[in-house]
């Protein structure tokens, strides 16, 4: 493989790591927040993991709370299965719970025929109560010798172990191991089969009231907030910011470019261009500004022996003590140097790193969350919507930016990294279905009615949701692709 090849190869592939790596970073915060505030509140979590579901994962399951955590190797986000969130409802599911746990381990075709129903109905139950942790598959040998096949719904399903009150594993400190049955033992439910369900369905979302739903789905967004919030005190009060200086010094001088060919070098102090004196960057690019960037310009200098007496042995205003000491510590020399064809000398001023107090950290912060709260708020105003798309990006986007802050340094990287926590906390707070906000909103309508909205309304809504998303994702992606490339 060429070089040339290599460079382009790695030039696309190290946008898309570090993109990746930040969004699913960040997403995998926000579904903690979800996996905390669903633990707090009792309710079951089957898997908590960094990437998308995926048969080829790492992972390990608590032996506290039966968890199972763990990274797959699509990092696209995060995830956290909350059991009960599924809204549907099956009429037939407390007698199968309660069947399938006489029995420990039992056929489905069994369980229809005991019970009198279509095999259609039980498995529609045995996925209900598998989301909530209630019931397990089990997979067994056909009659050829293979197990089940993947794709198949499984023909056996087992109870799982459970304690004297009914807790099981993922039930954390009510679970009592001591007596406790194994997985795929019977279990006679001490309880009529409604009581039974009931007490499964309080482990679940749809089991806790609307303040606990409402706590579980505004705690990923609360959680990216405070991540960014965290993300930038630590920024701006640990690493520090890099702040221009307003001094006739240069900074950095750009790979290839006519500076560089000039022989111009970060720390050269600029006395005059073409003999017009300037004693700050403000007067230097406007000194540059004023010869119009078609000729080349006389620049006078002064190169410090010691590149470090540019900046930090001059007194507090950035000017030399004297000639004479400029002359003693360094050279003075005068350098000719031509615009690009873009009319750039590919020059950057001086910069210092600047380490903000904690207050003064925390109010940047708080302006950024309202800056953020503002623009993701303006998407719900016709008048602004467009302006406010064309000032976003898609994961290309910020792809590209992470890359480019990556490049420039961990306070960079970090920063930006906080400015999407921002931003994925508060888009998640849209009333659009199905993002958290929108859930909050169906639970909001639901409470207000005391009745429930039909899951084939609720279904439909986010349909629509996504479709909008999706139109959303293909107008930013035009955008970027016209903006970055």
């Amino acid at each position: 493989m060429s070089l040339d090849l290599m460079d382009a190869v790695f030039g696309f592939l190290g946008p898309i790591f570090w993109g990746l790596l930040l969004l699913s970073v960040l997403v995998f915060v926000h579904e903690g927040g979800h996996f905390l505030a669903a633990r707090a509140c009792g309710v079951r979590v089957l898997e908590f993991f960094l990437g998308m579901p995926c048969r080829f994962n790492i992972h390990h399951v608590s032996k506290r709370i039966g968890t199972k955590f763990g990274v797959t190797p699509i990092l696209l986000g995060g995830y956290a299965e909350i059991c009960g969130m599924d809204p549907t409802e099956v009429p037939c599911a407390p007698q199968v719970l309660s069947c399938i746990h006489r029995h420990g381990t039992v056929e489905l075709e069994a369980v229809a025929e005991e019970l009198g129903l279509s095999l259609d109905d039980v498995q529609d139950a045995c996925s209900l109560l598998y989301g909530w942790g209630s019931v397990v598959p089990v997979e067994v040998d056909s009659e050829d010798g293979d197990k089940s096949h993947a794709g198949e719904f499984p023909r056996v399903f087992a109870a799982v172990s459970r304690d004297r009150s009914g807790n099981t594993v993922y039930d954390g400190r009510s679970f009592d191991r001591d007596g406790a049955t194994e997985e795929g033992d019977p279990w006679v439910p001490p309880m009529t089969d409604a009581e039974f369900f009931e007490l499964e369905r309080s482990h679940t979302y749809i089991g806790k009231g609307f303040w606990g739903r409402a706590f579980m789905l505004v705690a990923g967004i609360a959680v990216n907030i405070l991540t960014g919030f965290l993300l930038v005190i630590a920024v701006y009060s640990a690493l520090g910011i890099s702040a221009p200086m307003d001094l006739n010094v240069l900074g950095d001088i750009v790979v290839d470019s006519p500076a560089q060919a000039a022989g111009l070098q970060k720390g050269d102090r600029v006395l005059s261009v073409n003999g017009e004196p300037v004693s700050s960057w403000l007067e230097l690019t406007g000194a540059l500004d004023a010869t119009g960037k078609k000729d080349a310009v006389e620049l006078e200098m002064w190169r410090p022996t010691d590149q470090s007496d540019a900046f930090e042995r001059l007194p507090v205003d950035g000017h030399p003590k004297s000639d004479a000491w400029m002359r003693d510590n360094g050279t003075f020399m005068s350098i000719e140097a031509s615009f690009d064809s873009d009319g750039m000398l590919g020059i950057n001023a001086p910069v210092k790193v600047v380490r903000l107090n904690p207050m003064q950290s925390c109010q940047v912060a708080i302006d950024n969350i309202v800056t953020t709260a503002q623009s993701v708020g303006s998407l719900l105003n016709p008048r602004h919507t467009m302006e406010v798309l064309d000032n976003s990006t898609s994961v290309v986007g910020i792809s590209v930016m992470s890359a480019q802050a990556a490049a420039a340094g961990p306070a960079s990287f970090l920063n930006l990294a906080a400015l999407i926590s921002f931003s994925l906390g508060f888009m998640n707070l849209l009333p659009i279905p199905p993002l958290d906000g929108g859930k909050l909103l169906i639970e909001a309508i639901q409470a207000l009615m005391r009745r429930k909205v039909p899951v084939k309304v609720q279904t439909v809504i986010s349909m629509i949701g996504i479709g909008l998303f999706g139109l959303l994702f293909v107008y930013m992606l035009g955008s970027d692709i016209l903006r970055f490339f």
